[in-house]
């Protein structure tokens, strides 16, 4: 490979929560025992250096000393629609088309509050990211869930019938989709978005589609963009992007949003300047576009090939060695969402108790039970291949077969 996905990095002391806060005061994961490093597999936050042109692009406008008002400049936009054209076969986007947002959640939040009012319902899939139920909680919003299952193969499917039902029965206009998804990285086929949106036709229900993980995709698999399945979808749908993801940027925060549809368009740009302070920071546009340069895409097809090893051997270590520990196989993002409840039943335990287990040895995996997984965990495997496997080896010593 050109780049670097091996070195483990010493990430202490520089500013990343994934490790700094471990062992704090009042914060869940507790330090390991003496003996064990820490492993960071909690927050979805990668732990590869960046790509080069990102930090060359940085570095080459912080030379410039003046750092004053700007304006977004015609390379940011035509690094983001070439970027959308190559990856996702996205045609016809414009600049118009294309809106600043300091983060995903903070777009969501903002699309919401055009779509409906406040104390209204909104549909979300389950298991449902943390950040949706945290935000829309604190903006007035009431979630309705609609569970996804898992088939006869082990794979997430939407659950169409009960979509309607609760959009009828809750009087619902508004629904959040998450494609990929996050936390069981499913990627979506268009026949599934294809029907996911007739039924939200069908309701005069609008969407937000968090589309944040879209160039995360495993081996095999293909994102397709919710806008691209229908015109009712092109034009009732908020699509969320960021390079944040992506690329591991945010600490420099930096997302965007497509909406085709000029009223809606209007509306959330209008939503989103009410606090004054969702605006661009320079050197946040400088890293989009270094990261969307040539070098970009070689190094995201890499990254996806890594992620993909990873998810492999974590999918088939766990399968053969962790009896009562059941998963779906992830197709996109870099998150495992491991269902403990048959392997805490046969061996006496909580799901508090298998945390702190492997936080215990260094392994610092997640709850899952805030991501409505009633006995689950989340894993992070961006990590060089050495550390997942490590990890797993004091999984297999220390916590699950002991």
């Amino acid at each position: 490979m050109k780049y670097d996905f091996t070195t483990i990095m010493d990430r202490k002391g520089h500013d990343a929560i994934a490790v700094d806060l471990v062992g704090r005061e009042g914060f869940a994961i507790t330090a390991p025992k003496e003996g064990f490093d820490i492993i960071p597999m909690w927050i979805a936050d990668m732990n590869f250096p960046a790509l080069p042109t990102i930090t060359d692009a940085m570095i080459q406008r912080a030379k410039h000393p003046a750092f004053g008002y700007f304006m977004p400049t015609e390379e940011y936009y035509a690094s983001i629609i070439r970027w959308q054209k190559e990856r996702n076969g996205v045609e016809g986007l414009l600049p118009e088309h294309i809106g600043y947002e300091n983060g995903v959640l903070g777009g969501v939040i903002s699309a919401l509050n055009i779509m409906c009012s406040r104390g209204e319902k909104v549909l979300v899939h389950s298991p449902t990211y943390i950040g949706f139920t945290n935000s829309l909680k604190n903006a007035g919003y009431e979630i309705v869930h609609s569970p996804l299952y898992l088939d006869k193969d082990g794979i997430w499917r939407m659950d169409f019938a009960d979509m309607e039902e609760k959009i009828r029965a809750n009087n619902i206009h508004a629904a959040i989709f998450c494609s990929p998804h996050n936390p069981c990285g499913r990627v979506w086929e268009r026949a599934e978005i294809e029907q996911a949106m007739a039924v939200y036709e069908k309701y005069d229900v609008q969407v937000v589609s968090d589309e944040i993980w879209s160039d995360i995709i495993l081996t095999g698999h293909k994102h397709i963009p919710t806008q691209s399945v229908s015109d009712y979808a092109k034009q009732n749908t908020v699509a969320m992007y960021a390079p944040s993801k992506t690329f591991n940027l945010a600490g420099l925060v930096g997302s965007y949003h497509i909406i085709y549809n000029k009223r809606l368009r209007d509306r959330h740009d209008k939503e989103a300047s009410l606090s004054h302070y969702n605006s661009m920071n320079v050197m946040s546009m400088h890293a989009l576009i270094g990261a969307y340069k040539d070098e970009g895409y070689q190094w995201v097809d890499e990254l996806c090939q890594v992620l993909t090893g990873n998810v492999n051997y974590a999918y088939g270590h766990i399968k053969e060695k962790y009896e009562g520990i059941d998963l779906a196989k992830p197709q996109g993002t870099y998150m495992l969402f491991l269902d403990c409840t048959a392997w805490c039943k046969k061996h006496g335990k909580s799901v508090e108790d298998l945390l702190k287990m492997g936080w215990d040895v260094g392994v610092d995996w997640q709850d899952g039970r805030p991501f409505h997984g009633a006995n689950h965990i989340r894993v992070n495997l961006a990590l060089p291949h050495a550390r997942v496997i490590e990890a797993f080896d004091r999984l297999d010593k220390y916590v699950f077969n002991i």
